[in-house]
């Protein structure tokens, strides 16, 4: 069963380091929250993988960047509220028919958009690379 999870868990991870690269080049699609989530995955499930994206000359400074409390660039809050909005509407309206879940949706963009306003902004000066 750990392999099975260990397997899971890469998979995952490259999933999400995929959309997170497509992230840099496509202006609504968040890059950050993406690379989190794969080295949470890839630490739980690879040394090496996690290694080389920490040590990734293009990645790495993203999370580097989070972990060390300098915060998540202003583009990438941008792109995440954004794209928590559009997704969140969009499933209250056109997809939830009970009005709980309708106002669920709204409570969890509310919810997510105090989240990242909490979450410190990288300033241009901090940035390590």
């Amino acid at each position: 069963m750990k392999q099975v999870v260990r397997i899971l868990l890469i998979v995952i991870g490259s999933v999400s380091l995929a959309l997170g690269v497509l992230g840099i080049v496509l202006p609504l699609l968040p890059t950050t929250p993406f690379l989190l989530l794969t080295a949470a995955c890839y630490v739980r499930s690879s040394d090496r993988l996690y290694n080389w994206l920490m040590t990734n000359k293009w990645f790495g400074s993203y999370i580097r960047n989070y972990k060390a409390g300098r915060g998540i660039p202003i583009k990438a809050k941008i792109s995440v509220l954004i794209m928590i909005w559009f997704s969140f509407l969009f499933s209250a309206f056109y997809i939830a028919s009970s009005p709980w879940l309708k106002a669920g949706f709204i409570f969890g963009g509310c919810f997510f958009t105090v989240v990242i306003f909490m979450t410190k902004t990288l300033k241009p000066e901090d940035d390590e690379d």
